[in-house]
């Protein structure tokens, strides 16, 4: 069974990373999917306002559809009204901003794929309860996302 699959209409994105690695240690007896979308500096912009109240460019936003997740067995039982036709549990959408992404991977002299697939990772760990207000909270997500972006060979020290 796959374990998650990357709804993305971006041509210069390769998703099956994000789907063989991203969801590796959920515990989940359902497919899990999300939406990955990018779009540019005005387009993220007026997506924060909107959602968030804060009239400003940001790298990424992630909009989670299933509450209560973080760190639990994801079952497909209860959350029956969250799957499709085939029985995959949408997870919710990450939004990339692709000029964003370019300027941190410029700026942390990384590539720009390190960079996208680091905040599509980020999106996803909060697509799955993860936060970052808190410093433990902080840790823990990072220490997340740092396992899945080595098991994709795009640890810090690679990419």
């Amino acid at each position: 069974m796959r374990k998650l699959i990357v709804q993305c209409e971006e041509e210069n994105f390769d998703v099956s990373l994000l789907e063989q690695f991203g969801a590796q240690d959920v515990d989940t007896d359902a497919t899990l999917c999300m939406e990955l979308v990018f779009t540019d500096e005005e387009g993220i912009r007026s997506l924060n306002a909107s959602t968030r109240g804060k009239d400003a460019v940001t790298d990424v936003l992630s909009f989670p559809n299933l509450e209560g997740i973080f760190q639990k067995p994801v079952r497909k039982e209860n959350f029956p009204f969250d799957a499709d036709e085939e029985g995959n549990l949408f997870l919710g959408s990450v939004v990339i901003c692709r000029q964003r992404a370019a300027q941190q991977a410029e700026e942390y002299g990384h590539s720009l794929e390190r960079e996208i697939y680091y905040l599509a990772v980020h999106g996803l760990c909060h697509l799955l309860g993860y936060d970052h207000e808190e410093e433990s909270d902080k840790a823990l997500m990072r220490e997340r996302e740092e396992r899945i972006l080595s098991a994709m060979n795009l640890g810090r020290d690679e990419g």
